[in-house]
């Protein structure tokens, strides 16, 4: 398979996310499409693709069969296509998406950022296959994804996916300050790891709530 480009990444990495995160509203129009092109939160680089420059990666993307378009409705609607024609499972499907849409990440802050998409048990069974899809085999297509060596001053190495190509390892460590770097590394896992607890403690509050109805207790 090619390389794929920037917005080509981006828009097969939208049709994953929104299939786990929007069910009911997938597959995707082109207008929903082209939003999740260009959130502003959870993307990164941040985007502003117009719709005909999504509608020109999503047709590539057919034409490389990582998409299709659904029949039976008025309104074109696309949805991804990736495990099946790579032949990847699920969970690295998941972690690829994850790469696509928010850069270079921590194991760490995959599995706190991936767990909309797919739940894994811990951080070695997300390095488990992210092991996976370095050491692919060339029968299979090569590696997808590469590990960074660690930047000065970071408690964690970052990995990234090579689905748009190789990727110049020594300029993204150079071009990183390191304080800004482990920063923005631990606070984006914070971050995602506190939204988990918020929408626990949500579920227990519910859970909580009900049993006092079901029991006739006040409280």
């Amino acid at each position: 398979m090619r390389e794929l480009s920037l917005l080509e990444a981006r828009v097969l990495g939208v049709l994953i996310e929104k299939a786990h995160t929007v069910p009911d509203s997938y597959p995707l129009s082109l207008n929903s499409l082209v939003a999740g092109c260009n959130q502003k939160t959870a993307r990164d680089p941040v985007l502003n693709a117009t719709d005909a420059e999504v509608q020109v990666a999503v047709d590539a993307l057919k034409g490389l069969n990582l998409a299709f378009e659904s029949s039976g409705s008025r309104v074109s609607r696309y949805e991804h296509n990736m495990g099946r024609v790579m032949g990847l499972p699920s969970q690295s499907v998941a972690v690829l998406a994850l790469l696509m849409l928010r850069g270079p990440q921590t194991s760490a802050e995959l599995r706190a950022n991936t767990e909309r998409l797919h739940r894994f048990a811990d951080v070695s069974s997300v390095e488990g296959f992210l092991d996976e899809l370095a050491e692919r085999s060339a029968e299979k297509g090569g590696p997808l994804v590469v590990k960074l060596p660690r930047a000065p001053g970071a408690r964690e190495s970052r990995w990234m996916h090579l689905l748009c190509g190789a990727i110049d390892v020594s300029q993204m460590i150079s071009s990183a300050a390191p304080e800004d770097f482990v920063a923005a590394s631990e606070l984006a896992a914070l971050k995602a790891n506190q939204d988990r607890l918020m929408r626990e403690v949500e579920d227990l509050r519910a859970l909580v709530e009900r049993l006092y109805t079901e029991l006739g207790v006040s409280r």
